[in-house]
């Protein structure tokens, strides 16, 4: 029996993903938690062998939530989901050392097989990821700036977003305020821009993932 730990901020999302989950033979959810920090602490009191993680949350967030259980237990088997397909987010999910991506329009089907994939030892990405991916890269597209970012400048951007302070920022990410403005004026070179409303507008022309 598969077990899963289930990370959505929304409990209808969650409690829908739990229902479906829950009709294969195979899979049981053995948790839930709704935002990234109690993601973190629960997966310590969870034997759970997959974990579904909801990348765009309030607080940490998915990818910081993963970075932090994947620090602990590199072995970890995350499937991240999220209504938001392209620009940098799945691949540096995948880099730090998630098995997979699910987009929230996928099948029932297809989130239970990209489960299965996961638990062999298989990457899964869910079609529209995989063509973005793939299409990066081919002459005439255009790349978004986002994905010059580093990690940490990516989960600061998407902070930012969620219109959270210097302190609140530092405080969710563990790091000095020092360090976090540094990140701050770094990216905000980076995208060649001077402060959070162009920011804003950045994200808003390259549809880069904006918090709900």
């Amino acid at each position: 029996m598969i077990r899963i730990l289930l990370v959505d901020d929304h409990e209808l999302v969650r409690t829908g993903i739990a229902a479906l989950l829950n009709t294969a033979e195979d899979m049981t959810v053995v948790g839930v938690a709704q935002s990234g920090e109690e993601a973190v602490n629960q997966i310590a009191l969870q034997a759970a062998d997959v974990i579904l993680m909801d990348v765009n949350m309030p607080g940490i967030g998915g990818m910081e939530a993963c970075r932090r259980m994947l620090r602990r237990d590199p072995n970890l088997k995350i499937i991240a989901i999220s209504a938001h397909n392209d620009g940098p987010i799945p691949q540096q999910l995948l880099k730090i050392g998630v098995k997979g991506f699910v987009s929230k329009g996928s099948s029932a089907e297809e989130m239970i097989l990209a489960i299965r994939k996961v638990m062999t030892g298989k990457r899964y990405l869910c079609s529209e990821v995989a063509n973005n991916m793939a299409l990066q890269g081919l002459p005439g597209n255009v790349e978004s700036p986002f994905a010059k970012l580093s990690q940490r400048e990516t989960e600061v951007v998407t902070l930012i977003l969620q219109g959270k302070s210097i302190q609140e920022m530092a405080e969710m990410l563990v790091l000095s305020d020092k360090t976090v403005n540094t990140y701050r004026y770094r990216l905000y070179e980076k995208l060649h821009i001077k402060n959070d409303v162009e920011l804003t507008r950045l994200a808003v022309k390259f549809g880069h993932m904006i918090p709900d």
